[in-house]
């Protein structure tokens, strides 16, 4: 019997969560040592999952499967395939670095982690989950947390506000892609919720067209969507630093994964019937969201917009139904959910030390914190698709796949990246260069060895990819290849 490293990984951090709040609050530093330890394993058993990978069998490999109940047809069944192992290696990555980033956290530490943890846990879930119902279940556990998180450690200006807008707005599209759910279990004869069966149930081309729209969409608002994407940028700003690293570089995929594994590969036909629709949506989020974080005043708004932007390549490239736009989706799931993790570990680095997000009210950053500034200039690099970055190995593929369907359409996209060359080249000349106010001069120091830690490998995953993608290029090719098989070599 082999190790069942899946629910090892999954269920680890919910474990460690709830034996973190049985330390007394006092233990700081037992908490802590606690979390990064938990954190390690997480990370550690991820990427053994995604280096034992065999790309040459490709499929579901890693499988577990339980009966849980039988008369209803739910069982507990997980397994990763080359579209969700990078992103299985990706949320181990974020939840280590989000500990690391956390370390001075002094207020309430165990009740953070244990609920950051709980968090995690939901996003492994759903990110392996092969039976729809678990899929459902973990992405709820996913989503309950980051109320919690934000309205109790978030930025107090806006903390409750920004919330409450984000449990709203998810749980009104898990209510919505879940009524499309059970509509496929019931059509399907109320015999499984394992999705391999779902897939081959042969649902007619009527109902594949109707539902799709509630499964797809219900999904994409945590993707950040548009018109539902509005959340997003509030949400980012009222998160504490590794809420918004978790929020932005995980759970947006999470999103948009669920989109993909649920509303395309089950009802390929409604997703070639609504994929010029899709796209339109898409290209208005690539377009809109970088012309909005390029008129910000506000540092972590400018990247929580440029997050709505980047989020739409990856709508954009499943809109595609191609090789190249899928392969292009899940290269960028992957890269944007290291970059903007980076991007939010920077951001709260210098609000942490200057009290003030205001990019005119900052500048000279550089002096004082080399370390951040030149992962900053990294992650810009890699936002504005710089060729032996991350970014370049995702986007361009995504942009081939999208001229072989509406040429226009990659066109009017195009214009995105050289708005977000303005945005980042802005932020790098106001915050890091430039003449520092007085009023920071004598009291800015530089980040600890724990933060230079997290944002070395930050940038190292990004290089890495950059320069050799063949460490996953091919994994995610593998996977787009039993999509097309659905799509019916589309």
């Amino acid at each position: 019997m082999q190790f069942p490293v899946l629910s090892v990984i999954v269920l680890s951090p919910i474990i460690a969560g709830l034996l973190i709040l049985l330390i007394p609050a006092n233990r700081k530093t037992e908490i802590r040592m606690a979390a990064l330890a938990a954190a390690t394993l997480a990370m550690l058993l991820s990427a053994w999952v995604y280096f034992s990978y065999d790309v040459q069998q490709g499929g579901y490999q890693f499988i577990e499967h339980y009966t849980w109940l039988r008369q209803m047809g739910i069982s507990y069944i997980v397994a990763v395939d080359g579209m969700n192992a990078p992103l299985v290696l990706l949320t181990g990555v974020v939840m280590f670095t989000g500990v690391l980033i956390s370390w001075g956290l002094d207020d309430r530490p165990r009740e953070f982690f244990a609920f950051l943890f709980i968090l995690a846990s939901g996003v492994f879930g759903v990110f392996v989950a092969q039976d729809l119902f678990m899929l459902f279940f973990f992405y709820e556990i996913a989503v309950f947390p980051m109320y919690l998180l934000i309205s109790i450690w978030g930025w107090v200006q806006t903390r409750e506000y920004a919330a409450m807008k984000l449990t709203l707005y998810l749980f009104i599209g898990s209510v919505v892609a879940l009524i499309g759910g059970l509509a496929m279990y019931f059509e399907a004869g109320m015999v499984s919720f394992s999705m391999w069966d779902l897939a081959r149930a042969g649902f007619s081309t009527e109902f594949q067209i109707f539902w799709f729209p509630f499964v797809f969409l219900g999904f994409a608002v945590l993707g950040g969507i548009f018109p539902f994407h509005n959340w997003s940028p509030d949400g980012h700003v009222a998160a504490p630093t590794a809420v918004s690293m978790f929020h932005a570089g995980v759970l947006m995929k999470l999103g948009a994964f669920a989109a993909l594994r649920v509303g395309i590969m089950l009802l390929p036909e409604g997703a070639q019937f609504w994929k010029i629709g899709i796209m339109a949506l898409a290209l208005v989020n690539v377009v809109y969201g970088a012309f909005i974080a390029m008129v910000q005043t506000d540092f972590k708004y400018v990247i929580g917009f440029s997050s709505v932007s980047h989020m739409g390549l990856v709508m954009l490239g499943f809109s595609t139904l191609t090789p190249e736009g899928l392969t292009g989706a899940g290269l960028q799931m992957f890269s944007h959910g290291v970059m903007t993790a980076l991007f939010f570990a920077v951001v709260g680095m210098v609000y942490d030390r200057a009290h003030t997000r205001e990019i005119n009210a900052l500048g000279g950053f550089s002096k004082k914190m080399p370390w951040v500034a030149v992962a900053f200039i990294v992650g810009g690099l890699v936002s504005m698709g710089m060729p032996g970055l991350s970014g370049f190995v995702a986007e361009f593929p995504i942009f081939m796949g999208v001229w072989r369907v509406r040429p226009l359409v990659a066109i009017v996209a195009a214009i995105s990246i050289v708005i977000t060359a303005s945005y980042i080249i802005r932020i790098i000349g106001r915050v890091f260069f430039g003449k520092m106010p007085e009023e920071f001069e004598h009291h800015i120091g530089d980040v600890t060895a724990l933060d230079k830690l997290a944002l070395v490998l930050l940038c190292a995953i990004m290089i890495t990819i950059g320069v050799y993608p063949a460490i996953m290029a091919p994994m995610v090719s593998s996977g787009v290849e039993s999509i097309l098989r659905l799509l019916g070599g589309a």
